[in-house]
């Protein structure tokens, strides 16, 4: 067996995920003026390289606004963010959420999976659908709640791909962190079962072409979980792996 080669991360890495968080949890406000990089170097105890690349990668990804001769400023990251932004987000705490960016994503999932699961039915080949079939039934040989959690994943995204949208996987991609964690908090609740069921029913629809039918249960299984009535908003306990 080998192994791989273990590395920490870089100081521009810690720096930027300590500015990060303090933005996300609003310890930075919004509009809030950073000090001079040379300060900063100097509090934080890092070069001035350090600093400026950090800076520089936070503005890209629209968490800082560096004006000239003005100074860096925290961003309004909801306005001025892109995708670089998203995966950022999605990244952070290690996909680990709040109940309002929870409901968020799901929402933004259901959306999402409207547009893959209709442009699949209407324009992907049966050899496309039948791999997703095969992935179906990996699901429901999984053994442990992150097997099945990796593999509904998989399902989703090459979902995704077989759509014909370019960019549809992309977007599916940047929420694989939160997304893999709600669904293994979602089996640690109810069974890794429950989770193969709820995707092998979308995908009966998806083979039958059943346009009506995938979006109703689209909306009937994705709307359990924004209410809140399938509850996965808190923690559950934490058995062992099946």
């Amino acid at each position: 067996m080998e192994f791989t080669k273990l590395s920490a991360p870089s100081l521009k890495q810690l720096f930027i995920q300590q500015l990060q968080g303090m933005i996300l949890t609003g310890r930075l406000p919004i509009g809030a003026q950073l000090p001079p990089e040379r300060e900063l170097a100097q509090q934080m105890q890092v070069s001035r390289a350090v600093v400026n690349g950090g800076i520089t990668e936070l503005a890209q990804q629209g968490f800082l606004e560096v004006r000239p001769r003005q100074g860096t400023f925290v961003a309004d990251y909801r306005r001025k963010g892109n995708l670089h932004t998203l995966i950022a987000i999605m990244e952070y705490a290690g996909g680990v959420l709040g109940d309002e960016e929870i409901r968020s994503i799901l929402e933004v999932r259901q959306a999402l999976e409207h547009l893959a699961v209709r442009r699949v039915i209407l324009y992907a080949s049966d050899e496309a659908i039948s791999h997703l079939g095969e992935i179906v039934q990996t699901l429901g040989q999984a053994r442990s709640y992150e097997e099945a959690a990796d593999t509904a994943f998989r399902f989703q995204h090459e979902l995704a791909l077989a759509s014909g949208n370019s960019i549809l996987p992309l977007f599916y991609y940047s929420f694989r962190a939160p997304v893999i964690n709600l669904w293994i908090r979602f089996c640690q609740l109810y069974g890794i079962p429950a989770l193969h069921n709820n995707t092998k029913t979308l995908f009966a629809h998806i083979q039958t072409r059943n346009l009506v039918g995938a979006a109703q249960w689209i909306d009937a299984y994705l709307e359990n979980a924004i209410s809140g009535q399938q509850q996965i908003y808190k923690d559950p306990p934490k058995p062992s792996s099946k």
